[in-house]
């Protein structure tokens, strides 16, 4: 599909890096999850976060504020220090370890997001090579603590990790959708359709 300059400046490739590329200086730090284990950079990132973007797509792991596949958080220039990292844990490689650092301290969706990841790759496992996917937030969000003991309960097998379509409770794609799904997307005029009646609707 070809880019559509934005209504607020720029197109849409201008905001993105391409999904084949690790730019570090777009993306987090590693942080304390992640701390002492085999962080992924360079190709071995990049296949890993392919993998992300698929098994989020299917189970709809979407950041509602922007509308796209959670995935593509990692590729926007505006947020340079907001996405995933991996790393293979150092005393058993089978177990990848995914620490999401979300836009602000105070992002409302960083519990629904985690959750969602953990279920998404553990639900999909044969997606990937890895026996267990295990996710944190970064300690920068105000409720780490807490969340993290929540996923901490779901590793250890105390709170289900459901399958199917629970991840989806991360909300539905309203806005760009993922460059990589563009064929189940609408069609650009439906769209624009959509756009308009939603405008219309707002200064009614």
């Amino acid at each position: 599909m070809p880019d559509i300059p934005s209504l607020f400046g720029g197109s849409r490739g201008d905001r993105f890096d391409d999904s084949d590329q690790f730019v570090p200086e777009h993306l987090p730090d590693p942080d304390a999850f992640l701390d002492g284990h085999r962080v992924l950079d360079g190709d071995d990132h990049v296949a890993v976060h392919r993998v992300a973007r698929e098994v989020f797509e299917e189970r709809g792991v979407y950041d509602v504020t922007f509308g796209y596949n959670l995935a593509r958080l990692n590729l926007d220039r505006r947020h340079p220090d907001a996405g995933f990292r991996y790393a293979e844990d150092r005393d058993d490689p089978s177990i990848l370890r995914a620490e999401f650092t979300p836009t602000t301290p105070f992002c409302p969706q960083s519990k629904t997001l985690t959750v969602g990841a953990f279920r998404a790759w553990n639900g999909l496992a044969d997606r990937h090579d890895y026996d267990h996917v295990r996710v944190r937030v970064a300690p920068m969000h105000q409720q780490a603590d807490a969340i993290n003991a929540e996923l901490d309960a779901m590793d250890a097998g105390d709170l289900p990790a459901a399958s199917g379509d629970s991840a989806r409770s991360a909300g539905s794609p309203t806005g760009e959708r993922d460059d990589e799904a563009e064929s189940e997307s609408l069609s650009l005029s439906e769209e624009f359709e959509a756009a308009l009646n939603r405008l219309s609707g707002e200064t009614e």
